[in-house]
Formats: C-alpha cells, sequence, structure tokens
C-alpha cells in the first residue's frame, strides 16, 4: 500500500510549534485514517468511502488547531465525517432527480448486485434512517461505547439507546436473523 504524505514539506523554517502540530496531525492521520474510511463506507458505500474520508480528513487539517485541543479530536473528525456524509447524499438526491428529468423514456441499466454476506449487511444497514445507520456503524466499526457515540452525534446516550434498539430490530428483521448484533 502506498502511502501519501499528508503534510507537504515546508520551504521555510517552522516555529517548534508549527513543527509539533504538524506531527501530531500526521499522527492523528495514520491513526484515523482506516477507521474513518470503514465509517463512511458503512454510511455511503464504497464509491463515496475514501473521497469522504479525505475530504474530512483535510477539513480536520485546515482547522487542525482547534481540533487538537479538544479532548478527543476523534469524536470531532467523525462528526465532520457524518455531517459531510449526509451533505453528500442530499447532492445526490438533488443530482439523481435533476439526471431523471433529463433521461425520462430511456431504458434504465441495471447493475448486478453485489454478492456476499457482508455486503448485504451493509447495504440494510444503509437503508435505515439516517441516525439509526451513524448508531450502528459508530458502534460495529469503532466500538464506541453509548455515551461516546451520543458525543460523536451531539444527542443523548438514551436516544442513541433508542436508534441502535430500533436499528436491531429492523435488522434483524429484513435479514431474517435471531436479535443477536
Amino acid at each position: 500500500m502506498r502511502v501519501i504524505r499528508v503534510i507537504p514539506e515546508m520551504e521555510t523554517e517552522n516555529s517548534v510549534e508549527e513543527t509539533t502540530n504538524l506531527r501530531s496531525f500526521e499522527r492523528f492521520y495514520s491513526e484515523q485514517r482506516r477507521p474513518l474510511i470503514a465509517l463512511a463506507y458503512a454510511v455511503s458505500g464504497r464509491v463515496a468511502a475514501e473521497d469522504l474520508a479525505q475530504e474530512t480528513l483535510m477539513a480536520a487539517y485546515q482547522a487542525w488547531d482547534q481540533i487538537r485541543q479538544k479532548d478527543n479530536p476523534g469524536t470531532w473528525v467523525r462528526r465532520i465525517l457524518l455531517n459531510k456524509a449526509s451533505s453528500y447524499h442530499r447532492r445526490r438526491l438533488v443530482e439523481a432527480k435533476v439526471m431523471l428529468k433529463g433521461f425520462v423514456g430511456v431504458d434504465r441499466v441495471e447493475f448486478p448486485e453485489v454478492t456476499g454476506d457482508i455486503e448485504r449487511i451493509w447495504a440494510e444497514v444503509r437503508r435505515l434512517p439516517q441516525r439509526q445507520t451513524e448508531v450502528i456503524a459508530l458502534s460495529y466499526l469503532d466500538d464506541l461505547s453509548q455515551v461516546e457515540i451520543a458525543r460523536v452525534l451531539g444527542i443523548s446516550k438514551e436516544s442513541v439507546a433508542t436508534h441502535m434498539r430500533r436499528a436491531r430490530q429492523t435488522l434483524a428483521r429484513v435479514l431474517g436473523i435471531e436479535e443477536e448484533l
């Protein structure tokens, strides 16, 4: 796997504080990149995952002075990613409506389904209401507690528990499995 350096080499001499700031972001990037891609995949699918994660990390880099001082920068960055994912979905919906208006009467192409239990499960997760999708993704991919998920989403722990319960019930029903998620 090729590693792309996020921080450009500086042509001028940086202060110690700037260098420390850059290095702390590089560490954060290397620790958080994969989990962010996984979260983006869970809420948005394969096509958008890497782009959403990269856009999120770019936004984090631009505001790193403020974000790194937070108690848990990962929480803030996950919130950024989920907001970007929501914007992405809204944009795609508008684009799809515009495209459909231009293609009325044109035969639609059916794409083959991606196989595999994992893909099926995450496809069903993405069909859940947005908040339920986010709760499931944060819980199963990032292994966050309900309190941590509540912080990321800016909702109460009780709301997280409600969304989790409803998501599990729906997934158990549509997947035809015992509710052991």
